[in-house]
């Protein structure tokens, strides 16, 4: 059983707020999980203390479990400082291909 430190959506249209939970990778999105370990609600001001909550003592525990994050947990936990998010840097699809290339290549002759 693969876990996952996930979203879980909640509210009413328009109104959205959402669960972090820890939950098995192949349950759905918003169906059964394991525990609830905090809470994100993007429609408060982003000064508020109450948009994002998290009980980071279980975050530890799960992860020590081996309960993979998402990318936006990811994100949250290296916000607050927990964890160290990897940089997402991909140099080869920067470089310009062969098309593109011959393509300067013209406009400069």
């Amino acid at each position: 059983m693969t876990l996952k430190i996930r979203l879980a959506c909640g509210g009413s249209k328009k109104r959205h707020h959402y669960r972090i939970v820890v939950a098995n990778s192949r349950s759905p999105r918003d169906g059964r999980f394991i525990e609830k370990i905090g809470t994100w609600n993007p429609t408060l001001p982003k000064e508020s203390p109450m948009r994002f909550t998290m009980d980071f003592e279980r975050i530890q525990h799960w992860i020590s479990k081996g309960a993979q994050p998402t990318d936006r947990i990811l994100f949250f936990m290296d916000k607050a400082g927990l964890i160290k998010r990897p940089s997402r840097n991909n140099p080869k699809k920067a470089t310009p291909k062969d098309k593109a290339l011959k393509r300067l290549e013209s406009k400069n002759n």
